[in-house]
C-alpha cells in the first residue's frame, strides 16, 4: 500500500480527537492521517457515505449510539474501513473482537502501541485485496532522541522493564520503549517467555537455565541467552514454565 492511510477518527471528546490526531501524524510505518473526525454516530456514518476510508478510530462510550453500534453498521458498508477501537474500558474487548475489530487500544493511547494497530490495519486491508505479500517481519517501531527506528522482533533477545520504561535488548545494543511489559507479552506470547514479573525472553534465544545467587533475593536461577553475555534471573513463579520451554 502507498501513502498514508486515511482514518475517520469518531470520539465525543475534542481532546481525545486531537490526541489521535497529534499521534497519527507522528506515525511512521505505515503512515497515517485523520482524514476526518466525527462526535457521534450520526456523523461518523455521514462521512462514511461521503468519502472511503482506510480505518475507524473508534471510541466505544458515546451518547446515541454506541461504537459497538456504529460497528455494527461499519460491517454493512459495500467497503467497510478497518476498525480499531479506543476506549478506556477494556471490558469491551470480546464484544469488540467479535464485530471483527482488527485491533482494541486503551487510553491513553502511546505512539508505539497505535503504530502496532496500523500495522494490523494495512495487512488487514492488504488481505482483504488480495496484496498481501508474504508474511511481513514484524517489528518494532521506537522512538530514540528524536528518530523513528524500525526494530525486526526476531532481533529482540529480551524485555526489561525498569523503572517507567522497557529495555529492549538485541545482540548489538539497547534501546528504550515506552510502553507495558504486559502488552508486549500478550501480543508476542508465541514468541517471548516470561521469566519473571520484569523479563520477558525471545524463546529462540533461550540456551540455558542455571543456579544463580542474587544479592537481594538470594539462590535461585537464571536464563543465558545466546547473543549476550548476562543472564537473568528467573521467578520461582516462572521456574516451570522456562525449563518446559528449554525441554520443548
Amino acid at each position: 500500500m502507498t501513502g498514508s492511510l486515511q482514518v475517520l477518527v469518531v470520539d465525543d471528546e475534542p481532546l481525545a480527537r486531537s490526541r489521535l490526531r497529534t499521534l497519527l501524524a507522528d506515525c511512521a510505518w505505515p503512515a497515517a492521517a485523520v482524514a476526518a473526525d466525527a462526535a457521534n454516530a450520526t456523523q461518523a456514518m455521514e462521512q462514511l457515505r461521503r468519502s472511503t476510508f482506510d480505518a475507524v478510530l473508534l471510541d466505544i462510550h458515546m451518547p446515541g449510539a454506541d461504537g459497538l453500534a456504529l460497528a455494527q453498521a461499519i460491517r454493512t458498508l459495500p467497503e467497510p474501513p478497518a476498525v480499531v477501537f479506543v476506549t478506556a474500558h477494556a471490558e469491551h474487548a470480546v464484544s469488540a473482537f467479535e464485530l471483527d475489530a482488527v485491533d482494541y487500544l486503551t487510553k491513553p493511547v502511546r505512539l508505539e502501541r497505535l503504530q502496532t494497530a496500523l500495522q494490523k490495519v494495512e495487512r488487514h486491508l492488504q488481505a482483504r485485496r488480495g496484496t498481501a505479500e508474504p508474511a511481513a517481519e514484524e517489528v518494532l517501531i521506537i522512538q530514540d532522541r528524536g528518530r523513528t527506528e524500525r526494530v525486526p522482533l526476531s532481533e529482540v533477545l529480551y524485555f526489561k522493564a525498569e523503572l517507567k520504561y522497557i529495555t529492549v535488548r538485541t545482540s548489538g545494543r539497547s534501546y528504550i520503549l515506552d510502553g507495558s511489559l504486559s502488552d508486549l507479552e500478550e501480543r508476542h506470547r508465541t514468541l517471548f517467555l516470561r521469566i519473571h514479573r520484569n523479563a520477558l525472553v525471545a524463546r529462540r534465544a533461550v540456551r540455558s537455565l542455571e543456579k544463580h545467587y542474587d544479592p537481594e533475593e538470594g539462590e535461585g536461577w537464571a536464563v543465558r541467552l545466546n547473543g549476550v553475555d548476562e543472564s537473568l534471573g528467573v521467578s520461582r513463579r516462572q521456574l516451570t514454565a522456562v525449563r518446559e520451554a528449554l525441554a520443548g
